[in-house]
């Protein structure tokens, strides 16, 4: 079942860009999104796969990841995930006694577990052709999400605070720093366009978690920014198509088109 999965995610002639996330990855597909964004630029090219899971912690998304993969016997069988974005914390970071809390330490130690799926060599799922991108949660703006909340029925208090949120960012830069993963600090992007002002997030913040368009902007560029700077071999501008441009086919013969092999 898993092979068939996967195969179902990709064209067999595009590799592809993997996202895997919680809702803030989720929300990407939406028409100002960065998988979306990411889908147009890289048509063609690579396909993106999004695995975002509206509300799930790393504690949760491990299962998952456990049945999206590949294994590494018969990777060569299917399309490969070039790049990973793992985009996960701002639900970790929840306060007692939310269950989609998990402390510091687990949390960690969850994000290098997912990691070790693609790049260790014991693992079942090893795919050396992957290249890691991890991805600290934006900041939290409290005064909307306490709003938010409160104007339930029935009101919830407030479930996450601005400096726990943070603390959590820190330790995806610690994660990276220790696994020598590419680092993309959606923090400290998102918190420096608000001219470090908490209330000032409410631009790039619909309710002060999810991202408005302009938040997505940030969260796309920053990418788009670190790709080219950390692995400009998978940048978009620098991929061939898999199939030759319409004015390179041999019009006489286009049976005779192949796609590009990867």
């Amino acid at each position: 079942m898993r092979l068939a999965f996967w195969h179902r995610l990709s064209q067999p002639h595009l590799d592809t860009i993997f996202l895997f996330g919680d809702s803030l990855t989720q929300g990407g597909w939406q028409p100002y999104g960065f998988a979306q964004k990411l889908a147009y630029v890289y048509a063609r090219k690579f396909d993106v796969i999004n695995r975002g899971m509206s509300g799930y912690n790393t504690e949760w998304a491990i299962p998952v990841l456990e049945q999206v993969l590949v294994k590494k016997e018969v990777r060569d069988q299917y399309p490969k995930a070039r790049i990973a974005i793992i985009f996960f914390g701002a639900n970790d970071a929840c306060i007692q006694p939310s269950p989609q809390y998990v402390p510091i330490p687990k949390f960690k130690s969850n994000l290098t577990h997912i990691i070790h799926r693609f790049t260790s060599t014991d693992s079942p799922f090893y795919s050396p052709e992957t290249k890691i991108i991890l991805m600290t949660p934006p900041p939290i703006n409290t005064y909307q999400r306490g709003a938010e909340l409160g104007a339930r029925n029935p009101p919830q208090k407030l479930d996450r605070e601005f400096n726990n949120t943070k603390a959590y960012a820190d330790a995806v830069k610690e994660v990276a720093a220790a696994e020598g993963t590419v680092l993309v600090d959606i923090w400290e992007a998102v918190y420096d366009k608000a001219g470090r002002d908490e209330k000032a997030l409410n631009k790039y913040l619909s309710d002060g978690l999810h991202f408005t368009p302009e938040g997505y902007a940030i969260v796309f560029d920053e990418i788009i920014k670190k790709i080219s700077s950390e692995l400009p071999e998978l940048h978009h501008d620098n991929l061939k198509p898999v199939f030759p441009p319409w004015d390179q086919i041999d019009h006489k013969n286009p049976g005779s088109l192949k796609a590009r092999t990867p």
